[in-house]
């Protein structure tokens, strides 16, 4: 960092952000964004939060300013943050311009890939002057994906669909997060090829595809009802050889260090579906 220049760093818009001195009322507007705050060793500088940012227990405890989608701009204002961490894709534009014409840094996370979230971490740290504990979580989360990598380099190919949603059905392609864990786990996405980041589809595409493994995720811990859908089809080859398997979204779908506990999971359910051939 240059001297006199305080802290900066480039956000997921390639924007560069400022601080004259590391952030102590940070604003986390995305249960993601909570989680890798916490992570990077910034808990206790948190001051808002919004719905279901549930994880780690302490963000509970930390004032809500409405959800992802519409954030209560008032309360938050009162809470006096000095950075506010804001989700590309998942928050308002409008709310977040708003609160950059108030004078309020806005640092935008996106992590699209597993290196995004170390460099997140990293770059989060930075700003909320917890180097240390925000370097040694993407040392570990680096560490932990790469010994995955190498123990499933030589897997064999499992046709995979992950189901990101029910109604509408919706999948990932190889460019989504979820697509890469896929691949590392030695999975091929079934819907990896579509332009869109997050596909819709039909049931008839499942079908015609015929994946070897069902994988469920969703918005909260028990979609196991998802899995059961697919029993209508006994002939689709995931239901035949019982390779319906669910993942906690949280695991999953959010993408912060526990993402590395997720991706074991679906590591090992691919392992079981390789065994069942």
């Amino acid at each position: 960092m240059a001297e006199g220049r305080g802290r900066c760093v480039i956000d997921d818009r390639e924007r560069e952000i400022c601080l004259e001195a590391p952030a102590q009322r940070i604003a986390a507007l995305s249960p993601g964004a909570t989680e890798l705050i916490w992570a990077a060793g910034a808990g206790d500088q948190v001051v808002a939060v919004v719905s279901y940012s549930d994880y780690p227990p302490e963000a509970q405890e930390v004032a809500s300013v409405g959800s992802h989608t519409r954030v209560d701009l008032e309360a938050l204002i009162s809470l006096e943050p000095d950075l506010v961490i804001g989700w590309v894709t998942g928050n308002p534009s409008e709310q977040l311009e708003t609160l950059e014409q108030l004078g309020l840094p806005v640092f935008y996370i996106e992590p699209r890939s597993i290196d995004a979230v170390a460099s997140t971490l990293e770059r989060l740290a930075q700003l909320a002057g917890s180097e240390a504990e925000g370097d040694q979580a993407a040392a570990e989360f680096r560490a932990g994906m790469d010994a995955l990598a190498a123990e499933y380099a030589d897997a064999e190919p499992v046709t995979t669909f992950y189901q990101v949603w029910d109604e509408p059905l919706m999948s990932v392609n190889d460019e989504h997060l979820i697509g890469e864990v896929v691949r590392l786990c030695g999975g091929v996405n079934t819907f990896g090829g579509l332009s869109r980041l997050v596909p819709r589809i039909d049931d008839e595409a499942v079908l015609a595809a015929d994946p070897e493994a069902i994988i469920a995720g969703g918005m909260g811990e028990e979609n196991r009802h998802w899995l059961s859908h697919w029993q209508q089809y006994p002939g689709l080859t995931a239901v035949a050889r019982d390779n319906l398997f669910f993942v906690p979204p949280s695991l999953i779908q959010r993408p912060t260090p526990r993402l590395l506990e997720g991706s074991r999971i679906l590591c090992e359910k691919l392992e079981v579906a390789r065994g069942r051939r």
